[in-house]
């Protein structure tokens, strides 16, 4: 495909500058799996390239402007996506929690009337804060509330997070996560393949079935990013609180008191 278009042909600089972005955006912006192929098929006529080129150095702001009006554009429909799976994600849990829970390691109550699902990071200070909170909350809540936990290891900033929540994943295999995720928080500063031996020779796993597992624990473990994700989740830790008695559904992040938490569950289960 030639293409011959010029400035005599009834363009304004302004279409011709606007004519450019497209072509430039498709370049920019287009998936292809033979670039090169998909290049060579194209020739530009020399003349319209200065001309485009000439028009974008006289007005720059016109390309700056499709570009931010692009990537507004982009950022209102990931915005609209992630709505949409933050209502449909509320639904599920108050409709369907066991779904959500999925093979998620669970505390407390078997009934789910009142699920508290935790997105959690091993590695994030916040977290540990909220662990001991919330030792004491599901102690004094664990006939009535279902702690759900789901991984969310920051590794860019925390590099131990993945591997300490593979280990965490190793041991529910052999019935024994919470127990490991207790002392994983208990021993934050001490995160590494050290301390993670250690967990599992004290709590007296099979060693050689916690290595294989390990190996094999990032499928579980991407499930879990993969759904924050489409929550629109970027902070730990944090959590959904919702009674599937009455229908009502709460989120909040942060490492909270234990009163707060208390008043929480106070809101949703008061009819």
């Amino acid at each position: 495909m030639i293409l011959s278009l010029s400035m005599g042909q009834g363009f304004s600089r302004k279409m011709l500058v606007l004519f450019s972005v497209l072509c430039l955006g498709f370049g920019l912006w287009g998936c292809n799996g033979d670039q090169e192929t998909a290049q060579a098929d194209v020739n530009v006529d020399p003349e319209l390239e200065a001309q485009i080129l000439q028009v974008i150095r006289d007005n720059p702001q016109v390309l700056i402007d499709a570009v931010q009006n692009y990537q507004l554009s982009q950022q209102q429909a990931q915005q609209e996506e992630q709505q949409k799976a933050a209502e449909d994600f509320q639904q599920q849990v108050l409709t369907e929690p066991q779904t959500v829970i999925g093979d998620s390691p669970t505390l407390g109550a078997e009934d789910l009337n009142v699920v508290l699902i935790e997105f959690s990071d091993f590695e994030c200070p916040f977290c540990a804060r909220a662990h001991s909170t919330l030792q004491t909350f599901m102690a004094q809540n664990s006939d009535t509330v279902t702690l759900v936990y789901k991984h969310f290891p920051l590794a860019q900033i925390h590099p131990q997070a993945i591997p300490a929540a593979e280990a965490s994943w190793a041991a529910q295999q052999q019935g024994k996560f919470w127990e490991y995720h207790d002392q994983l928080f208990e021993n934050q500063d001490r995160l590494g393949e050290e301390l993670y031996q250690e967990i599992a020779t004290n709590l007296g796993l099979d060693l050689e079935k916690f290595e294989g597992d390990r190996q094999n624990a990032q499928p579980a473990i991407q499930q879990d990013l993969e759904l924050a994700q489409q929550l629109g989740l970027n902070g730990t830790p944090f959590f959904i609180l919702a009674s599937t008695e009455t229908g009502k559904f709460e989120t909040f992040s942060g490492a909270l008191d234990l009163q707060e938490y208390e008043e929480k569950l106070a809101a949703i289960t008061t009819p």
